[in-house]
């Protein structure tokens, strides 16, 4: 399973997965809130199934953070 978060796409994954849960446990929002355990799993492993699919990666090596998943080239020479 090959890393496709970066560091931003990861923290924000992480905050909107835990105030989702934290909002339905507390009855703010509903059960539905529980669908917060996604961006979660998908922040704390690094891993979007749907990045994949589309060829997206918004960091790590070989890429420069646009989310093309072609790892862009911005060396000049």
């Amino acid at each position: 399973m090959t890393q496709n978060v970066g560091g931003l796409d990861r923290v924000l994954r992480i905050v909107v997965g835990l105030v989702l849960i934290g909002l339905a446990a507390t009855g703010n929002i509903g059960a539905w809130g529980y669908i917060g355990v996604v961006p979660l799993m998908t922040g704390l492993f690094r891993y979007c199934p749907a990045y994949s699919i589309f060829g997206c990666k918004t960091g790590g090596s070989g890429s420069c953070g646009t989310g093309c998943g072609t790892g862009c080239n911005t060396e000049r020479k």
